[in-house]
């Protein structure tokens, strides 16, 4: 009842009380954004949703637009500002993800949105990810998210997937809650795995053993 029913209708409640309580914040963080970092305020990327479904996730971008002589994008870390690294301390950049909440791209927790390229390196057990709605905070994200190896995260992925329950996404939403608030690194940017990208390290696997990094399926 809580997997099929109850999980959303709870997601719909809250992410429009937020979205109106929130709505103030909304509009400074936009005209920060647009003074500091500049144009567009979001940063918007395609991820694989519930099933396997293409979305577009939004955050506040925490990066300038700033390019060498040759016009090229400067690497990530000369263009986080200050101000960039506070959005993401403090999760705020993550605020535009409530509205695909209401939208039912995304609930408020379950497993986090990868990227689109990692679809055909998934294992028939990771998944299980897929078979729940990705989530603005998950399992792997407060169980030492960048500190654990891409086997680990994706494992509990899994386990969330199997067991889901309304008592797991208390204790995720409460563990979450202290993560933010300690202002530890387990809640982290997407794009700076500690383990580097899970496509690559799949397919020197695959390099390795002699074998295809993918199981056929590229979904």
């Amino acid at each position: 009842m809580y997997r099929r029913y109850v999980k959303r209708i709870l997601d719909i409640l809250f992410s429009l009380l937020l979205l109106v309580i929130l709505s103030p914040l909304y509009l400074l963080l936009i005209l920060l954004v647009r003074i500091y970092l500049g144009s567009p305020v979001f940063f918007t990327q395609k991820r694989p949703g519930l099933n396997g479904e293409i979305f577009s996730m939004h955050k506040f971008r925490s990066m300038t637009n700033a390019t060498d002589e040759a016009g090229n994008l400067l690497p990530d870390i000369l263009r986080l500002t200050k101000f960039g690294k506070l959005l993401r301390r403090t999760s705020l950049d993550e605020l535009p993800e409530i509205w695909s909440v209401l939208t039912g791209d995304m609930s408020f927790i379950g497993p986090r949105p990868l990227l689109v390229e990692y679809l055909p390196y998934y294992t028939e057990r990771e998944r299980l990810r897929h078979t729940v709605r990705p989530g603005i905070t998950g399992l792997a994200q407060v169980s030492g998210r960048n500190l654990i190896s891409w086997d680990k995260r994706l494992e509990l992925d899994a386990q969330y997937a199997e067991n889901l329950s309304f008592a797991l996404d208390m204790k995720i939403f409460f563990r979450t809650i202290a993560v933010v608030l300690g202002h530890t690194e387990e809640v982290a940017e997407d794009t700076a795995q500690a383990e580097g990208n899970l496509a690559a390290i799949r397919r020197d696997q695959g390099k390795n053993t002699g074998e295809s990094a993918g199981d056929g399926n590229g979904e």
